[in-house]
């Protein structure tokens, strides 16, 4: 599990979707003056250099946020995300890319919480080093998969909460339907938003039959596909599985995903899924 590194994959087209619903969903929680809390279970170093030797090696990042850079006419939601990337670099030139706890320490107000999860040890010191000096963040050593749940729930009543594991280990399949089932319990009313690889379609539909198993209510999954499902190696599609989504997310989302599914399909390949796997 330690020999995940992020950087590799940095501003892929799975980044744009994942991001694209964190900066959307912590947007609609800052618009009351109530304070939240967002608990992040893997949350990487927070930076990524797009000109390293880890992100240059496959340059996904070119198929990914690339591709938006110079664009025009997003969708909402998407533009808001791009121009957060835009203003994480300090050129015109596309050279960095923020990792989710940057979003979301950007998008926090005084009174909100950041709690931070990162298990390897290098990505570990750099997310310490770059929040270090912020009072409201706190960042947790050990695995947020296993040990998130007992941040639950938070004093303030509200938060969101984001699993991404990097899914090497096929557990992780079992695990995040473990743990979100232990984290409902504990906090009903919280925004829970699990991302998923699409490597294997069959082990996707045993994910989602077993989340729809739990009994857990309102539940949408927001999919991006790159390409067809194929039976060699390599990811052909992600998504986003939320549970409370805000409800100015499935009307934004229906209508960014086919677009991205345009905009960074491989040769007119793309798709997408916007479907209910739970209703209210």
């Amino acid at each position: 599990m330690l020999s995940y590194r992020h950087a590799f994959h940095a501003g892929n087209f799975a980044d744009v979707l994942k991001h694209t619903v964190l900066v959307h969903c912590l947007r609609y929680l800052g618009q009351k003056d109530k304070a939240f809390c967002y608990i992040d279970t893997h949350a990487g170093p927070g930076d990524y250099t797009l000109t390293s030797d880890y992100a240059q090696q496959n340059r996904e990042f070119d198929d990914g946020i690339g591709r938006l850079w110079q664009g025009s006419n997003y969708p909402a939601c998407v533009s808001d995300y791009v121009q957060l990337v835009k203003q994480y670099n300090t050129s015109p030139t596309l050279t960095h890319y923020p990792g989710s706890p940057w979003f979301a320490r950007t998008l926090l107000r005084p009174q909100d919480r950041l709690c931070l999860y990162e298990l390897h040890p290098t990505e570990q010191r750099i997310l310490q080093k770059t929040t270090s000096k912020d009072r409201r963040i706190t960042v947790y050593p050990d695995d947020g998969l296993k040990l998130a749940y007992g941040l639950l729930p938070p004093h303030e009543r509200r938060g969101l909460v984001l699993i991404d594991p990097s899914y090497e280990l096929k557990t992780d399949y079992e695990q995040v339907v473990d743990t979100l089932v232990k984290m409902h319990k504990r906090f009903a009313t919280g925004t829970y938003a699990l991302w998923y690889p699409v490597v294997s379609r069959r082990r996707n539909q045993l994910l989602e039959r077993a989340l729809q198993r739990t009994g857990i209510a309102d539940m949408h999954l927001f999919e991006l596909a790159v390409k067809p499902d194929s039976e060699t190696p390599g990811m052909t599609a992600c998504g986003m599985i939320v549970i409370n989504p805000p409800w100015t997310l499935v009307a934004n989302m229906a209508e960014a995903v086919p677009w991205l599914a345009q905009m960074l399909g491989d040769e007119g390949t793309g798709g997408y899924r916007v479907e209910v796997l739970a209703g209210a």
